[in-house]
């Protein structure tokens, strides 16, 4: 499977998450009336990262999402594909080792973390496949992958309002928050056009992912995937 749908190539995509990177945080609280903070919460739980634990957080921006890791004594890398947010991440976090990374190609050896995790992030990655199957590689047996992504909500009359403000209202909301309107409408596409909950469960077992499971938060709006990697 590949993001090739959206016309978006890597190098494009990359430039277009440079050119937010100062107001990305903010800009997605208010675009998300403040539910990504509860959604990030709910990652953290589910990784339940330790002292001594190796953690790999995937498109993590400005390192934002990798911080409640940090504060528990696990060693966390955040990766990402855009220069523009790790410097600003850089700039926030300096004592983190943020690293520049193709999802598709990760720069770390095989059976390196504890944990791989990606909040919102994997849907942009232009080939899932390679991404997750990349993901299990550098995951040590018994390991776990945690992926948290906007996904399709499980109530029929609730999606379609949805659909209509990722469609209609994101864009002009974007534009007045964002110095970068356009990145919006691209992420309403991309979220639109992303797999239900159940497909990405088989895309994550097709990788070699096992005991494949998911909850949804807020009424399937996100998702919050977990697979682990079979033992040796």
């Amino acid at each position: 499977m590949t993001r090739a749908s959206l016309d978006k190539q890597p190098h494009e995509v990359a430039s277009m998450f440079d050119r937010v990177a100062a107001n990305y945080d903010l800009t997605n609280d208010v675009l998300s009336l403040g539910q990504d903070r509860v959604w990030r919460k709910a990652v953290a739980r589910t990784v339940d990262a330790r002292p001594g634990q190796k953690v790999l957080d995937l498109a993590a921006g400005t390192a934002t999402s990798s911080m409640p890791f940090a504060r528990t004594g696990a060693y966390v890398v955040p990766c990402d594909f855009s220069l523009g947010m790790l410097r600003e991440g850089k700039k926030r976090c300096p004592w983190l080792p943020l690293t520049a990374g193709d999802a598709t190609k990760l720069p770390f050896r095989d059976d390196t973390f504890d944990t791989v995790t990606i909040s919102f992030g994997l849907r942009n990655v232009q080939d899932t496949d390679a991404a997750l199957r990349e993901m299990l590689r550098v995951t040590k047996p018994g390991g776990q992958v945690v992926i948290c992504e906007f996904s399709q909500p499980v109530w029929g009359p609730f999606r379609t309002v949805y659909l209509e403000y990722l469609m209609r209202a994101l864009p002009p909301v974007a534009r007045a928050v964002s110095s970068n309107p356009d990145a919006y409408v691209y992420l309403a596409e991309s979220i639109r056009d992303w797999p239900t909950q159940p497909e990405l469960a088989g895309l994550m077992q097709k990788a070699g992912w096992g005991k494949v499971a998911w909850r949804n938060l807020t009424g399937g709006v996100v998702a919050l995937h977990r697979g682990f990697k079979p033992q040796d």
